[in-house]
């Protein structure tokens, strides 16, 4: 939800971003779609709950699932008020 966030977190950490990406389709469904082999990874999400939060929470919970469906070893979840 916040991309500036996540590449300045990444870019301290001097890890890249990993490659997915969050759609809408017309009656406002929420798609992700994991771009690249995370099968074994740790994986962490970035996604902040400001406004909307609903539908910020909703896109972590998606993702989440998309992450563990591609057989993410461990997903965790950093959830700032950002």
């Amino acid at each position: 939800s916040n991309r500036v966030l996540a590449e300045a977190v990444a870019r301290y950490l001097n890890i890249p971003l990993g490659k997915a990406s969050v759609r809408r389709f017309a009656d406002q469904e929420i798609f992700v779609e994991i771009q690249e082999n995370v099968r074994g990874e740790d994986v962490f999400i970035l996604q902040s709950t400001s406004y909307p939060t609903n539908d910020h929470l909703m896109e972590l919970l998606i993702m989440m699932d998309a992450f563990m469906r591609s057989s993410a070893r461990r997903i965790t979840a950093v959830i700032p008020y950002f």
